[in-house]
């Protein structure tokens, strides 16, 4: 299936973060059988921010078909559910997770805390500790070698482009994850909730999966405005991000050493929509 992309407009695509105001940038274009095109160093390693919130998300839909856990267990506040703590609808704090804003599935609040209590729930269920089972679940069978998760299940994970790309390629050709796991994954949780995307503000509704957000029609977004509404990813307040678009089985991957800031938020629309032209034109000429 990669035969069908011109690697060298994605190439030429990804080539406008050289110019971004950041002193170090790593970016690829991911199809299902791997990377299309690449920029900068694939080795050296950025922390993620929240973008370890879908590699936690992944290790919990992992323990879900293992039975482990299940999507609809108890966890988290009274009357939270494994499903409440990975779409934000649990009710938790963002960063408290002592604090509960309001009752489980009335309300999209995106809370860091909510992963971690996750992640503990899964330690339990397992009896190993989380950063271990985030490793022999996803990282070594997908080879992601130099990806470690030290603190928050939130935010904590640093790792590499390398490492993303063969994370990407996961979600866009399932392969440790049964295809099932991963449409219910990216299909929207309690539809209908608002909630604000930190950086873009109240979103009415704010659709988001099992630790996915979803495309859909917001606005303002960090995608492009060429991305479709069934785009899914997320972004970090580290400089990085991390979305598949699966109408054309792509992903792009930008990872920085610049904090998220105003700075990004014409920049990343602008990559989005050059890297979406770029993968659709071959199927446009195909007439697909």
């Amino acid at each position: 299936m990669s035969d069908e992309f011109d690697r060298d407009r994605l190439t030429t695509a990804l080539e406008i973060v050289a110019d971004w105001p950041v002193e170090n940038v790593s970016a690829a274009v991911v199809g299902p059988d791997g990377a299309l095109a690449v920029h900068g160093d694939d080795t050296r390693v950025y922390r993620l921010a929240s973008v370890t919130k879908p590699l936690v998300a992944v290790a919990a839909l992992l323990a879900v078909e293992e039975e482990a856990i299940a999507l609809d267990e108890p966890a988290g506040p009274e009357g939270s559910t494994v499903r409440h703590l990975l779409s934000h609808a649990s009710g938790l704090d963002f960063a408290d997770r002592d604090k509960v804003r309001t009752s489980p599935g009335e309300r999209r609040i995106y809370s860091s805390a909510g992963f971690e209590v996750l992640a503990d729930h899964i330690s339990d269920a397992t009896g190993i500790a989380f950063g271990e089972y985030l490793d022999e679940a996803v990282c070594r069978p997908l080879g992601m070698d130099s990806t470690t998760l030290e603190g928050s299940a939130g935010h904590g994970a640093s790792g590499s482009l390398a490492d993303l790309i063969a994370f990407a390629r996961e979600l866009v050709a399932p392969r440790l994850l049964a295809p099932e796991t991963l449409k219910e994954a990216v299909s929207d949780q309690f539809s209908g909730l608002d909630g604000i995307v930190p950086g873009y503000g109240m979103q009415k509704p704010c659709p988001w999966g099992l630790g996915f957000e979803l495309r859909d029609g917001k606005h303002p977004h960090w995608t492009g405005h060429h991305n479709s509404p069934g785009t899914f990813g997320h972004f970090g307040q580290s400089g990085t991000f991390l979305w598949v678009e699966p109408e054309i089985s792509t992903a792009l991957i930008v990872l920085t050493d610049r904090d998220f800031g105003d700075w990004a938020k014409p920049l990343w629309p602008e990559l989005s929509d050059r890297v979406v032209d770029a993968a659709t034109r071959r199927s446009r000429a195909l007439g697909g």
